[in-house]
């Protein structure tokens, strides 16, 4: 089987093919940075609407025609403009699909989006399933954008969430349980309420006193309480070999009622030895639900299933300066560093 007919996940390389070849359209040109080692980032164009309610197109309906139905106002992100927390929006995306049969795609929020409690969702015309587009989809992207903590700052460019392509029905490789680090010191964030605004564009902006509060286990245990956030690691240092890539899965009711890790995708090249990244740990965006859920360190929180890519990538997760390898517990890219310059 060639890298040309095999099931898997795309390869940056085969991405950028995708640009040339007019795959993936963009009105704008395409960022340096925008295509990773096996996936997309995809950016905010400039018009967005507030919406009373989520929704999904049916088939046969448009997104812009439901946004007809549920807008309340739109802004214009040319300008920049606050997403207030507790609200729901509705946002196009500079990129547009024309995907060739037996292609299609799904998408996740970005790292630095879930860490900061942003729900994101994709949406495109005719699917009535968030974040997957079909095989040889043609159309444009939008983007449903939810501030549950903090409210954010957001322009025409800003990435919120990223895109992986792919051949066919990849296979599960493997399934492997993550744990949740509660050893002493400082183990883990919780949210503050009535926090500031966090500029999503803005690197090492801001001060982290202003919206986290550091946590200290006692005897290993955390308890979490319903509706907080919370920035936890992962026990075990985490690797994504240089042809494979991951997801991890938001939510196991079999491990807990509560939500692990909104940013689901892991690169290949996470924690590798080639990509100088040994020791990386998996960072645990975690919300409790309805009870308040007594969490032991070294307990299962989460799995992250693993997946074969069409070819190796022709660069690994870090090559271009990603903010989290290497990383142990570790608040968003937006934050200066816990305990430095404070």
């Amino acid at each position: 089987m060639t890298d040309a007919t095999r099931a898997g996940i795309l390869p940056c390389q085969s991405i950028d093919d995708l640009i040339a070849q007019g795959a993936i359209l963009s009105a704008t040109a395409f960022d340096f940075d925008q295509v990773q080692p096996a996936s997309l980032d995809l950016r905010l164009a400039a018009r967005c609407w507030r919406v009373r309610a989520s929704f999904l197109p049916r088939l046969g309906r448009t997104v812009a025609s439901r946004i007809a139905d549920v807008a309340m106002h739109e802004l214009d992100l040319s300008r920049g403009a606050v997403l207030e927390k507790g609200c729901v929006y509705i946002a196009e995306l500079q990129e547009r699909l024309h995907l060739p049969p037996g292609i299609s795609a799904r998408a996740n929020p970005k790292s630095s989006t879930g860490r900061v409690d942003v729900f994101v969702r994709l949406l495109s015309d005719n699917q009535p399933a968030f974040d997957d587009v079909i095989e040889a989809y043609d159309g444009p992207m939008y983007i449903e954008i939810a501030p549950q903590t903090f409210s954010i700052l957001v322009r025409t460019g800003t990435r919120l969430n990223q895109l992986r392509l792919k051949r066919g029905a990849p296979p599960k490789l493997s399934t492997r349980s993550v744990g949740v680090d509660l050893s002493d010191g400082v183990a883990g964030f919780r949210a503050r309420r009535h926090a500031g605004v966090i500029d999503m564009d803005h690197v090492d902006g801001h001060d982290p006193r202003n919206f986290w509060e550091p946590l200290t286990p006692q005897r290993g245990e955390l308890l979490l309480d319903p509706g907080e956030f919370y920035i936890l690691a992962s026990k075990e240092a985490i690797e994504i070999p240089v042809l494979e890539a991951a997801e991890m899965t938001p939510i196991d009711p079999s491990v807990g009622e509560f939500r692990v890790h909104y940013a689901g995708f892991f690169d290949p090249g996470f924690g590798t030895e080639e990509a100088q990244g040994v020791g990386s740990k998996g960072v645990l965006e975690v919300r409790s639900h309805e009870t308040p859920f007594l969490l032991e360190d070294g307990q299962t929180v989460a799995r992250l299933v693993y997946e074969p890519l069409t070819a190796r990538p022709s660069r690994l997760y870090g090559a271009m300066g990603g903010h989290y390898q290497r990383q142990g517990l570790k608040l968003s890219k937006h934050f200066q560093l816990w305990g430095t310059g404070f």
